[in-house]
């Protein structure tokens, strides 16, 4: 097996005596799409900004490439592209002229404004003003900029966060083609569940500083194989608050219905029983294979209590 592209050992950070990452050890595969999912709150910017040493990590935490990153800065740092929320744009200039901006700075050949435009999809609208582009545009030009210098590890923040579907798939669709065409590792910070399914090759759970998985997608999947049970009831509120009493975790409540994970068939008639002695009218008992999104509300239930 090679070496992780990007390897953390006991990594902790404190912001004064609030610890906001606790012991993490990351091993992110070469050649993967790493999906580092947590909802907000949970580190992910931090890990992030950590790894990019905005953040100063202790010597020896933190290895890039097989180096120690603080030892090493400049030059992990010029073989990594980065796009952390949100990217600078220069709104009054066209997205070419915002590339040129950066690929100054970062000392590149000026053909490869062209190579990274038609790479994110942009080239037809490389001349408009970016404070034409919308959301999307302007997520795709940030990610140009990042891979001006041509980087094998591309880490991302967010990147789908905002965007409207149809930007959504743009992203997608590019960050697959960067994996699989252009052989870029990914690391790819959401708290998307469904985005992160659909792309990451690779997965690790963080809630509050603390990694609760790390592996491949199909892993967590068959660590944590079970049933989602989906009822439908007329008093959603107090079937939820029965359930609970119950001890099991309520992932979905959205008025109509209710989603439980369960560990087998057999629950769902003392489920349906306890419901039913509570006097609630039971109008439909569902069973479907857990999604990432039930998984991972099941596993960060577990770290509170």
């Amino acid at each position: 097996m090679s070496q992780p592209i990007i390897q953390t050992h006991g990594l902790d950070f404190y912001f004064k005596d609030f610890k906001a990452l606790d012991q993490i050890n990351l091993k992110v595969p070469k050649g993967s799409i790493y999906g580092f999912l947590g909802p907000n709150g949970a580190g992910k910017t931090t890990t992030i900004r950590v790894l990019l040493d905005l953040f100063h990590p202790k010597v020896n935490q933190v290895k890039i490439f097989g180096k120690e990153l603080r030892a090493n800065k400049v030059e992990i740092l010029g073989k990594v592209g980065a796009l952390i929320e949100n990217p600078s744009i220069y709104k009054h200039l066209s997205g070419r002229q915002n590339l040129e901006v950066i690929r100054k700075m970062v000392d590149v050949p000026k053909e490869r404004i062209d190579e990274v435009l038609k790479i994110v999809r942009l080239m037809d609208n490389a001349d408009k003003k970016a404070k034409n582009y919308s959301l999307g545009m302007c997520q795709r030009l940030g990610l140009a900029g990042a891979l001006l210098t041509d980087p094998d590890l591309l880490i991302l923040d967010e990147p789908t966060n905002g965007l409207d579907p149809s930007g959504i798939i743009e992203m997608r669709e590019l960050i697959i083609e960067l994996n699989k065409e252009h052989g870029k590792t990914i690391f790819l910070s959401s708290h998307i569940l469904s985005e992160i399914e659909k792309l990451a090759t690779d997965v690790a759970i963080i809630d509050q500083g603390k990694i609760l998985y790390q592996g491949k997608l199909e892993g967590l999947h068959q660590d944590n194989s079970g049933l989602e049970l989906i009822i439908e009831t007329n008093e959603v509120s107090q079937a939820a608050e029965v359930l609970k009493s119950m001890n099991y975790t309520v992932s979905e409540h959205n008025g109509r219905s209710i989603h439980i994970p369960i560990g087998e068939k057999q629950e769902v008639a003392q489920i349906n029983r306890a419901l039913v002695d509570k006097n609630l009218d039971i109008y439909q008992l569902k069973t479907s294979e857990q999604n990432l999104e039930s998984i991972f509300l099941n596993i960060t239930k577990k770290l509170d209590q």
